[in-house]
């Protein structure tokens, strides 16, 4: 009888035992789990890109500050995860699709051979952005370029109730006026493809130089921060849409 009861109490306690023993080791693969995912999403990061293109306009002409100053602004203000280092890349490189968003600035020639207009808008169709800064003079230029890479498309101005003014920042007037050139007003220009925008133009704008340092352009502190607030908009709008 005895050890009948002794059996059966053991076997309980080996049974609770192993129980613990599971439940335990569950806990820990869970907690390990949780440790993976939240350390892959610390260290998880993509990049943007500033294109190099051909024809001889300055397509550096941003190079030092802008972009740097940008991504800074939206993982600080937006709690993106961009890598802090921009890319360079070529129109034409297969490096595109690493990118998703990408930007054109400067003031002289810009030149897309067919096979960097057909790169383009691959990258563009499947899922890419380009962002345009008019660093004034690109516009007779950057026009008959985008004529290549969507010869169906027409830019477009959008209008202010358009969400990319709208995102975690609003700007109910559309773009604002960072430099002056013509005394003209700033326009905002789209491509849009199936639905989907996959181009903005900014137009007698100057975002690209609003992100520089101050001492670059002697811009005041509150047309850099309308500049990054915008630059942040478009970069919400672009990975989020």
């Amino acid at each position: 009888m005895n050890r009948t009861f002794n059996s059966t109490v053991i076997a309980k306690l080996f049974a609770k035992r192993v129980e613990a023993i599971l439940y335990l080791r569950g806990v820990l693969i869970l907690f390990f789990l949780l440790l993976s995912i939240i350390s892959f999403s610390q260290t998880s990061s993509y990049q943007i890109a500033l294109i190099k293109y051909n024809g001889g306009g300055d397509w550096y002409a941003n190079l030092e500050t802008s972009l740097p100053n940008l991504i800074s602004y939206c993982n600080k203000n937006l709690q993106t995860n961009i890598n802090t280092e921009q890319a360079i890349v070529e129109v034409g490189s297969s490096e595109i699709f690493n990118y998703p968003f990408v930007h054109i600035t400067g003031h002289g020639n810009i030149i897309f051979n067919g096979d960097e207009a057909e790169n383009l808008r691959n990258y563009l169709i499947g899922g890419g952005f380009l962002h345009i800064s008019d660093n004034y003079g690109i516009d007779k230029f950057i026009r008959p370029q985008l004529k290549k890479v969507f010869p169906e498309l027409e830019l477009v101005e959008l209008p202010f109730s358009h969400p990319i003014y709208h995102q975690y920042y609003d700007f109910s007037n559309g773009l604002p006026k960072i430099h002056e050139h013509d005394d003209k007003p700033p326009q905002g220009f789209g491509l849009i493809y199936e639905g989907r925008l996959v181009c903005f133009y900014d137009f007698e704008c100057d975002l690209g130089d609003g992100w520089e340092d101050a001492e670059v352009h002697n811009d005041s502190e509150e047309n850099r921060t309308k500049a990054l607030k915008m630059g942040a908009n478009i970069i919400q709008y672009a990975l989020t849409q």
